[in-house]
């Protein structure tokens, strides 16, 4: 049996979707082949060894763990117990869960573990250099600027440069969270100081009208498979309330509708390359916007997406005729896979 430490919860702002994503990772688990040891990052930061699966909305009560840097086990309870996992999902989102941090923690401790290592997560989840490198590959983005607390750029002088409506977004952040569309000053001016409570970068971007087309990506070096592209249509702005709200109206068509065979191998080109320019590994989703001319966009890549029940990337696998549980046993073993290759590499010059 293989032991899968669940690391869910976080200190972020997207602490409950996480619980709900590990909710459905720890049901979709193949018990006949793994032991889910499930651990919850509180919003203090300290780490509790859960005895059962969380409801979704609150971490519940457990054992307070330490780490065990350099030992056999990973995790040791209070009352001595130790923890030792054979591979980590760590089912976090957003800031300590998807930017490099917890993948800088989990490679020095030296245990296998799903998605992109620290590099990959890091500049995936930073938009401002994410869209430097896209832009680099020339794969189109969004025109736009990069803010700080300190900038002196006004509405008047960005919405020359990119247009009367612009969107503000925290740089570091996922699930809609801190972002706005703006029409005018006064609303600029306050979507600023929403997104500068959440980091201090802070992206405004032009408004791309098109379709929203998200693909699922899986795998790492040459074997990396794509899937169709499913669409999200939106009556409303696609808000964080909107994407996880149970009386959400948006709707999920999966495959999208209407695309040609080959707009939808451009779509799953355009994913592959932005995959591989932003060092992602294992698992993304990334999200682009189609216009009227046929030219895509790439919005972001989200490397550490959701599994809630709602959520695209597994729906769309799920498209594919690839089952949740297969899905998850996959990423597992592609954890593993990736760790024995760089086990395999030379410390020392010796």
């Amino acid at each position: 049996m293989i032991n899968v430490l669940i690391l869910c919860g976080g200190r972020s702002p997207e602490h409950e979707i996480s619980l709900r994503s590990a909710r459905n990772v720890i049901k979709a688990l193949d018990t006949a082949k793994f032991e889910p040891i499930i651990v919850g990052i509180n919003h203090s930061g300290k780490w509790i060894h859960l005895p059962a699966v969380p409801d979704g909305q609150h971490l519940g009560d457990g054992e307070e763990v330490r780490l065990l840097p350099g030992s056999p086990s990973l995790l040791q309870t209070k009352s001595g117990v130790t923890i030792t996992p054979d591979v980590v999902f760590p089912v976090l989102h957003g800031p300590n869960g998807e930017d490099g941090a917890i993948q800088g923690l989990l490679q020095l401790l030296d245990v296998p573990f799903v998605g992109p290592n620290i590099l990959g997560s890091a500049v995936a989840m930073d938009k401002d250099v994410a869209k430097s490198l896209l832009r680099q590959a020339n794969i189109p983005v969004a025109r736009g600027k990069m803010l700080t607390p300190f900038s002196s750029d006004t509405y008047e002088t960005l919405s020359k440069e990119f247009g009367s409506i612009l969107f503000v977004k925290p740089a570091n952040m996922g699930s809609s969270v801190g972002v706005h569309k703006v029409r005018n000053a006064a609303q600029f001016e306050s979507a600023l100081k929403d997104a500068f409570q959440f980091d201090r970068k802070v992206i405004v971007e032009e408004m791309i009208t098109g379709r929203e087309l998200e693909c699922a990506v899986i795998g790492f070096d040459e074997h990396i498979r794509v899937t169709t592209p499913g669409e999200v249509r939106a009556e409303e702005e696609y808000s964080f309330e909107e994407k996880y709200s149970e009386s959400s109206v948006t709707q999920l068509d999966i495959p999208a509708k209407n695309l040609s065979a080959e707009t939808i191998e451009r779509l799953k080109d355009t994913a592959i390359r932005a995959f591989r320019a932003l060092n992602c590994e294992i698992i993304s989703r990334v999200d682009m916007f189609l216009i009227g001319d046929g030219k895509i966009y790439v919005n972001e890549i989200n490397t550490l997406p959701g599994f809630t029940s709602i959520s695209m990337y597994p729906a769309l696998w799920q498209n594919e005729g690839l089952s949740y549980s297969d899905l998850i046993t996959e990423l597992l073993q592609l954890a593993v896979q990736r760790h024995r290759l760089l086990k395999g590499l030379k410390k020392t010059r010796l």
